[in-house]
């Protein structure tokens, strides 16, 4: 372009530009709210503890608990007994004036100030069975009765209890690296987990007057202490789940000698708990990868159920490096097991369940549970546990390290809906799940509930995906938390939020982190960017404490994505997506310029012959009709002239020749940025999906405007075409709108019918 040409197109450009910018006037005060901005105020600072990068930093620490435990179960009685000595290891570099210990049944006790937490209304209307729960009956003692505490030597050790947390005062201050040993003995009486939803006690089966225990929180166990909180000793209300230090476990476990039982931990004595055929079948089973070995038929297990046997047998277990120990037991259990291949080693996939869980866990649970292995190592790392259990619990779901109960109940006569069959399929792929989010990358539950319930969601998801083709998934797709992020904001928190203070914990923790990473994974990132840096945040902090910062950061340091829109978005503010078609111009080259364009060229001296392009929209007053045949360059001399000025034959050629211009408008009534997918549909049917980047909005967040070249006309835009970003309201996803029936239209026709 010769320089008198480029003056003038410039001259006109800026005069119209910066007519609009040049009325607006600095703002006195004004705070960046930009949401593009960093995230330096809600982030702290790196240091030598956890980096900027995301990884732990060379100052970090962790400290070790290692317990040897020795319980009795009381069947008779429902009753658990206990003694254990703790060996607590100070990593800190802090000296350390008392020990905190977590009393989780504590939140079972008759007196617990959990139980008048929450707001209560009269209902007008309720169940016998619920009515006499809530007014008549006397409220459970489930809470840990501590007999002692006392120091290697044998002397007591004050404490004091503060509901579900105990301080012990030691008599000197435990210094960096040292080690302090101390005992606790305790009872409790087992709660009915059935009809009290506790994560943990006994279901009683009238018809055979059994019972089976699923066994957890059944030790004081030491609280966190780190460098980001100190103690965390904040107290359990139910909702909030678990912080816990690793360590190393020996616990010894005496039942009635007819019960079946698996715990965390690898089995010392099985020869001495097993039956000669169970050991025959469990040997068999360590080299069966293919389908599963029944080590207990539901034949023997009914047996069992009559013995009642008054003798006992300790089952005896070791667990290294884990961040807690559970169990079950019952003379009820069917046994079955099979190995899964995973990386160089072999692991245990097991299941342990009554028949009333037949026909439907012998033929799906340890299935599931060898194919959620495979899956959460190939999104993470190797499973590093020598097996992973899966135990029938009615109404159930809930995981410790290598073992998870679960639900999924047929009914009476064998039968089961697919709601149940899929429902058990997914709790216990979410449950064992579990072991890779919280108990290896072990994250603070009892504060940040999403960053395992939500990550381990979001992976739920993917492996249900990979177990069926169009598995129904309950939660993983953006489209299913819409209805949730269009809800009353009075009833809706960010997902930073203590999950004690959330109004729909499921929603909150689970399903909006996990629809989130895969919007994050699918839309944003891309799955070969995104799998890289969530595999490294699961690498850099397994066996680990991670914070939210960490996943944060970690996951923008290994991808090159910045993300810091996102995550304030989507995890910082109840902000919903909400993305459409505001407005479509259609435009032409005119044949000489409108009114308005005239008056702006008088005004910058510039002639009217000038050597410009001009543009017409339809229906303006230099619109005409008959620039919509022919080429481009047939109606205007001046791009005609230039192309031939500048471009060889060749490379005019390769120039495109588009007959329409559309300015399209898109509107963005939602808080939450996200990228601006849109499909394109051209007269002769055809469709071109583009997707715009985030950062379209990060000058104006209210709209934008995009203008697109084509030879064929436009006839439908479509934005999200694919629901991938959560949009709340499609109503204004489509241009053309839609017609949409008025309520009194849709009423008259109910009635005509």
């Amino acid at each position: 372009m010769n320089a008198s040409r480029l003056f003038l197109s410039c001259s006109l450009a800026l005069f119209l530009c910066g007519g609009i910018y040049a009325q607006e006037k600095p703002q006195q005060g004004h705070k960046n709210t930009n949401k593009f901005r960093q995230m330096y105020r809600e982030f702290t600072s790196p240091n030598m503890f956890r980096t900027a990068s995301g990884a732990p930093g060379p100052a970090y620490y962790q400290q070790q608990a290692d317990y040897k435990i020795a319980v009795e179960l009381d069947d008779k009685n429902q009753k658990l007994y206990g003694e254990e000595t703790i060996t607590y290891t100070n990593n800190s570099p802090d000296k350390l004036e008392y020990l905190w210990v977590q009393l989780d049944q504590n939140i079972r006790a008759k007196d617990s100030p959990a139980l008048q937490k929450d707001s209560e209304n009269m209902s007008p209307a309720d169940t016998p069975d619920r009515f006499t729960d809530k007014y008549l009956k006397r409220p459970f003692d489930g809470g840990f009765n501590i007999e002692y505490v006392k120091d290697s030597k044998g002397k007591a050790l004050p404490y004091v209890i503060n509901y579900t947390m105990m301080r012990i005062d030691i008599p000197e201050p435990l210094k960096p690296g040292e080690k302090i040993s101390f005992a606790i003995k305790w009872w409790y009486n087992i709660n009915n987990h059935i009809t009290n939803r506790a994560r943990s006690g006994f279901e009683h089966f009238p018809k055979d007057g059994n019972n089976a225990y699923i066994i957890a929180q059944f030790f004081p166990r030491m609280a966190v202490y780190n460098d980001s909180e100190g103690w965390q000793n904040y107290q359990f209300w139910g909702s909030g789940e678990f912080a816990l230090p690793f360590g190393n476990y020996e616990v010894n476990i005496t039942v009635p000698a007819d019960h079946v039982l698996e715990a965390t931990g690898e089995l010392q004595n099985r020869k001495d708990v097993f039956t000669k055929t169970m050991l025959d079948r469990y040997e068999k089973a360590t080299k069966s990868f293919d389908k599963p070995v029944i080590i207990v038929t539901q034949e023997e297990a009914e047996a069992r159920e009559q013995s009642f046997s008054d003798k006992k047998k300790t089952w005896k277990f070791k667990a290294e490096n884990v961040r807690d120990f559970a169990f079950t037991t019952s003379r009820k259990y069917i046994l079955d097991a099979m190995a899964v291949k995973i990386g160089d080693k072999t692991v245990m996939a097991e299941s342990l369940y009554p028949k009333e869980g037949n026909p439907l866990w012998e033929e799906y649970s340890t299935k599931v549970v060898a194919h959620t292995l495979k899956s959460y190592s190939s999104h993470t790392f190797d499973y590093p546990y020598p097996k992973a259990i899966s135990v029938h619990a009615k109404n159930q779901g809930m995981e410790y390290p290598m073992i998870c109960w679960n639900h999924g109940r047929p009914d009476e006569d064998g039968t089961y809906s697919d709601r149940v069959k899929y429902g058990m399929i997914s709790v216990i792929i979410h449950e064992v799940g579990h072991n890779f989010f919280p108990m290896i990358v072990n994250s603070d539950e009892r504060q940040w509930g999403w960053m395992d319930e939500g990550l381990n969601t979001f992976l739920q998801y993917l492996t249900e995906q990979d177990f069926m083709e169009n598995y129904p998934s309950r939660r993983g797709k953006p489209s299913t938390m819409v209805t949730y992020m269009k809800g009353n904001q009075d009833f809706i928190a960010p997902i930073m939020s203590n999950p004690e203070n959330v109004y729909q914990l499921g929603n909150n923790a689970y399903g909006k982190p996990a629809a989130g990473l895969t919007i994050l994974r699918e839309t944003i990132m891309g799955p070969e960017l995104f799998d890289y840096a969530f595999k490294t945040y699961a690498q850099r902090w397994m066996f680990k404490h991670p914070n939210p910062e960490d996943f944060f950061r970690t996951m923008e340091d290994a991808s090159g994505v910045e993300l810091d829109w996102f995550w304030r978005g989507w995890f910082y503010t109840t902000d919903y997506v909400d993305i459409g078609v505001k407005d479509v111009k259609k435009f032409y080259v005119a044949p000489h310029p409108s009114n308005e364009v005239k008056a702006v060229m008088a005004a910058r001296n510039i002639p009217e012959n000038a050597p410009l392009i001009f543009m017409a929209e339809e229906g303006m007053e230099n619109y005409s009709e008959t620039l919509k045949n022919g080429t481009l360059l047939d109606h205007s001399t001046p791009l005609k002239e230039y192309i031939l000025d500048n471009f060889t034959p060749e490379e005019r050629a390769r120039l495109k020749q588009p007959k329409y211009f559309f300015e399209v408008t898109f509107e963005k009534p939602g808080g939450m940025p996200m990228p601006l997918i849109v499909e394109y549909t051209y007269a002769d049917g055809s469709k071109e999906t583009v997707k715009y980047p985030v950062e379209i909005w990060r000058k104006n967040d209210a709209e934008v405007s995009k203008v697109i070249p084509a030879d064929k006309e436009i006839t439908q835009i479509t934005v999200d075409p694919g629901a991938e970003t959560a949009d709340v309201d499609t109503s204004n996803n489509l241009w053309p709108r839609k017609a949409t029936k008025s309520e009194f239209d849709t009423f008259k026709e109910k009635v005509n019918q």
